[in-house]
């Protein structure tokens, strides 16, 4: 998997980060540094984390699964990338929390790493170097991360539903792609 191929990967999957990042940064009537540093830190450490999980749990059957594994990484793929569509249109507003606590932001950070799990299963099946991987899915959320909480503070809620719909657009056409070099 080449480096742009691996960068679309963790922008899609960084799209959940950063649209909860945007409803932090709405939650403050001031924005500090520190506000876009605990988003940036939590929810990247955590998209780094759960794929390296995903993939220590995948690479046990990762041998099962070679002769197929495009399509494992297509459904997987398609899976996290609709549901991530499927959310941008539901509109549940709800009113964004304030509170940048631990106790506040691991429940977060964990939520929206969960399909970072199913996505280092699909590393595990395409033999992904996984160090760089995890390494640019973690920067990459860091910088959307800290920057969703700055663009939610100026411009309010108004692009939480446009970057879930573009990350999980990338996921599935990422996931088309990966299916379609399989077959051909």
């Amino acid at each position: 998997m080449s480096l742009w191929e691996l960068f679309v990967i963790a922008l899609g999957l960084s799209m959940d980060a950063f649209a909860v990042s945007i409803c932090k940064g709405l939650s403050v009537q001031k924005m500090r540094p520190r506000h876009a540093l605990a988003c940036g830190l939590w929810f990247g450490a955590f998209q780094a984390l759960m794929p390296l999980l995903g993939y220590l749990l995948g690479a046990g059957f990762a041998g099962l699964v070679g002769g197929f594994s495009h399509w494992v990484a297509f459904a997987l793929l398609a899976f996290i990338g609709g549901n991530m569509l499927r959310e941008s249109f539901g509109g549940g507003a709800e009113a964004p929390d304030p509170d940048f606590s631990p106790r506040a932001m691991l429940p977060l950070a964990v939520a929206t790493s969960i399909d970072a799990l199913a996505a280092g299963v699909s590393f595990a099946a395409m033999r992904v170097r996984i160090l760089p991987a995890v390494a640019l899915v973690g920067v990459t959320t860091c910088a959307f991360s800290a920057l969703g909480c700055k663009v939610g503070n100026l411009f309010g809620a108004r692009y939480k539903a446009l970057a879930e719909r573009a990350g999980g657009a990338a996921l599935v056409l990422m996931g088309l792609k990966i299916l379609l070099e399989g077959l051909f």
